[in-house]
């Protein structure tokens, strides 16, 4: 099969992109992400793609896109940042372009990148995380993608992790996401600023700040890379929280390899043997299993667009 289409749908920015069969990206398109009105949305995937398809023969289109996904791969059954609610995307954009369309999670569509092009392009069973302002997930067991019976398996950032922890965006307390993200960096960040901290004030100057409310993750990981010892504190904290979710992740799929990736892998080492050391120190029965190997991810920000397309290749093919 030839070229396919793949479309990272986020909550500012459309991005498309023309991939070959070999996952490199052509040509590409962008659109603003009109979040609020679910026709605009729709549009602003179709004029992304249409621009494409006028320049490029192209034999399906894949959407990755925050939220659940139906079963058959074209509904949008709910969106936490965009105004999907049983929005049937697939068909709708499918009849405007004239060609196969394909819908998958974005944290699916982004590991599925990294199976078959990236960190985990050698092994067949693996766990991808994507750590940003939450936690994204998806899981490939014997090559193939882990999607449940609904659609909707592999929500890896939800798993409760704290009972009556703190109060997560989708409704419940303790998810795994509200300790082990970009977001929970800043927020014990911001926390120890404000109480006063002396270690927690010296950040604040390498971040080269004053007002705590001004603190980023970005920051905190630039001023870690500095060996700044308050912010080197807070990423290995991030990484114990990762090391011990990831432990109780692999007792449930059993990966050989675990990809992280996303804004906050931008730590590198310093995140990942963190999380690495905590994994080993709770994966249970640990000296009587093997254990998998710890990597990031290599397709940064493309790893959307390039799993959705090859989704949507593979789909197309089998028929």
């Amino acid at each position: 099969m030839g070229l396919s289409i793949g479309i990272d749908v986020g909550g500012t920015k459309i991005a498309a992109g023309v991939v070959g069969a070999d996952g490199k990206i052509g040509a590409r398109s962008h659109r603003d992400t009109p979040a609020t009105s679910v026709d605009e949305t729709a549009q602003a995937i179709i004029d992304a793609a249409a621009e494409l398809i006028a320049e490029h023969k192209v034999e399906a289109v894949g959407i990755g896109a925050a939220g659940f996904v139906s079963a058959d791969r074209s509904t949008v059954l709910f969106a936490p940042n965009l105004a999907w609610r049983d929005e049937p995307l697939g068909e709708r954009v499918g009849a405007a372009l004239g060609v196969p369309v394909v819908v998958e999670n974005d944290a699916n569509a982004a590991a599925w990148g990294e199976f078959a092009f990236g960190a985990a392009k050698d092994v067949e069973h693996m766990v991808c995380l994507t750590v940003g302002t939450g936690i994204g997930g998806g899981v490939v067991i014997d090559g193939e993608l882990l999607r449940g019976a609904h659609g909707v398996a592999a929500e890896l950032g939800h798993m409760r992790v704290v009972p009556g922890g703190h109060r997560c965006g989708c409704g419940a307390r303790g998810c795994w996401e509200q300790y082990a993200s970009g977001s929970a960096l800043v927020r014990e960040g911001r926390a120890l600023a404000e109480s006063g901290s002396l270690a927690a004030a010296q950040m604040l100057s390498v971040c080269g700040i004053t007002d705590s409310s001004e603190l980023s993750g970005p920051m905190i990981t630039k001023a870690a890379a500095a060996g700044d010892p308050c912010a080197v504190e807070l990423l290995d904290d991030l990484g114990r929280w990762l090391g011990e979710g990831l432990a109780s992740i692999a007792t449930l799929f059993d990966p050989s390899t675990i990809v992280i990736g996303g804004g906050v892998s931008a730590a590198k080492q310093l995140l990942v043997k963190s999380a690495q050391v905590a994994f080993e120190k709770n994966l249970p029965a640990r000296s009587n299993r093997p254990h998998p190997s710890f990597g990031l991810a290599e397709l940064g920000n493309d790893a959307g667009i390039i799993g959705a397309a090859d989704l949507a290749r593979r789909r197309e093919s089998a028929r």
